[in-house]
C-alpha cells in the first residue's frame, strides 16, 4: 500500500537530492521509519518490507510493533512509502526480499549482526551478490557493543541526559539516530557515484544520543553554565498565568530583557548574579502570558510562553 504525502512534512521539489534512489527498509520501531521518512522527503522511491502480524491480530494490523501501539505515528512516518509484508525466514519471504534487492540502490536494516547473519544478510555476502548496493545497519552501540540489549532512555542514561526520576520528553537517540541514517543514506549515494560500488555504514544510537549530548560534556548545559541556567536570560521561569521560556541569552536581548525589568546593566556578570535572577524572576512573575508575548514583539526578546 502506498500512503499519500503530507506536503507539510515534504521537502520542495527543488530541495530532493534522492530523487531516483531506491531505498528499501527491514527496520521497525522508530529509528529506521523515522530515517525512510526522511529519505522520502529528499525524493526517494521508499519501499518497506515488514514481518506478518501476530497470529489473532485484528486484520489490517501492521507487523512493525509501531502500528499497533500507535498507528497515528506509523502512519506520519510510512506517508509515501509501499509496504509489503514478508516473512524473511520463509523461503518465499527470501525471494521477495531478493526481489526488492535486486532494484534497491540502498538498505536500511537495524537487526543486531547475529539477526543479518540468520537472514542471509550479512555484508560481505550481500556485496558479493549485489555490489552496487549499499546497506546502512541502525544498531543500538557500535562494533563489539552492537549485540547488547539496550533502548533509547539506556543510551541517554549513560550520555547524561536523564535527569532524576523524570523521563526524557522525546526518543532523543531513536530520533537523532534517524536523522545520522538518513545522513548516511545520502553518503552511500555519494560514495556510489564516486565509486561505482556500493558501502557499508554502521549507525549506532548510543552515538547518536553522543552526539546530541555534546553540549553538556562541553559543560555548556551542565546546572549554573550560561545556558544551564546560570544566566539570568537563559532560563525559564513562572509568569503570572503560566510559565516563560527566555532565551534572552546574547547581550542586546540581555539588555531588553534588563530594561524592561528594571535591572541596571546587562553584563555577563550581572547576569550571571543571584540579585538579577530574583529580579528578572520578580518582574516574569507579575506579568501575563499575553502582555509577555507583547513584549518580545515590542522589545525583540526571545521567548515563548508556556501553559502552566
Amino acid at each position: 500500500m502506498t500512503s499519500t504525502p503530507n506536503p507539510a512534512i515534504s521537502a520542495p521539489p527543488a530541495l530532493r537530492p534522492l530523487r531516483g534512489v531506491r531505498v528499501l527498509s527491514l527496520a521497525l520501531n522508530l529509528p529506521g521509519p523515522a530515517a525512510l521518512m526522511r529519505c522520502q522527503q529528499m525524493g526517494a522511491s521508499c519501499v518497506k518490507l515488514e514481518p506478518p502480524p501476530p497470529a489473532g491480530a485484528v486484520p489490517g494490523t501492521s507487523g512493525d510493533p509501531m502500528g499497533m501501539y500507535n498507528r497515528p505515528a506509523y502512519e506520519a512516518l510510512h506517508q509515501g512509502v509501499r509496504i509489503a509484508v514478508a516473512d524473511l525466514k520463509t523461503e518465499k519471504g527470501q525471494k521477495a526480499l531478493h526481489r526488492e534487492l535486486a532494484k534497491a540502490d540502498v538498505l536500511l536494516t537495524s537487526f543486531r549482526p547475529s539477526a543479518l547473519r540468520k537472514l542471509g544478510l550479512d555484508w560481505k555476502l550481500l556485496h558479493k551478490l549485489y555490489p552496487a548496493l549499499s546497506q546502512v545497519a541502525i544498531v543500538g552501540a557500535p562494533g563489539a557493543r552492537a549485540e547488547e540489549p539496550g533502548h533509547d532512555l539506556t543510551y541517554l542514561a549513560e550520555n547524561d541526559l536523564v535527569n532524576g526520576l523524570e523521563m526524557p520528553p522525546t526518543l532523543y537517540a531513536d530520533m537523532g539516530g534517524s536523522l545520522m541514517a538518513s545522513e548516511a543514506v545520502l553518503q552511500t549515494v555519494l560514495m556510489q557515484r564516486q565509486k561505482g560500488k556500493g558501502i557499508f555504514i554502521e549507525v549506532a544510537l548510543s552515538e547518536a544520543a553522543g552526539y546530541l549530548a555534546l553540549p553538556r560534556s562541553w559543560g555548556l548545559t551542565k546546572p549554573g553554565a550560561a545556558v544551564g541556567g546560570g544566566h539570568a536570560g537563559y532560563r525559564v521561569y513562572p509568569c503570572k498565568d503560566g510559565r516563560v521560556a527566555m532565551a534572552a541569552l546574547e547581550p542586546h536581548f540581555a539588555k531588553a530583557l534588563c530594561a524592561a525589568a528594571g535591572v541596571q546593566a546587562a553584563s555577563i556578570a550581572t547576569m550571571l548574579s543571584p540579585s538579577t535572577h530574583q529580579l528578572i524572576a520578580d518582574y516574569l512573575l507579575s506579568m501575563t502570558r499575553k502582555a509577555l508575548d507583547k513584549l518580545a514583539s515590542e522589545k525583540d526578546i526571545p521567548l515563548y510562553t508556556l501553559q502552566k
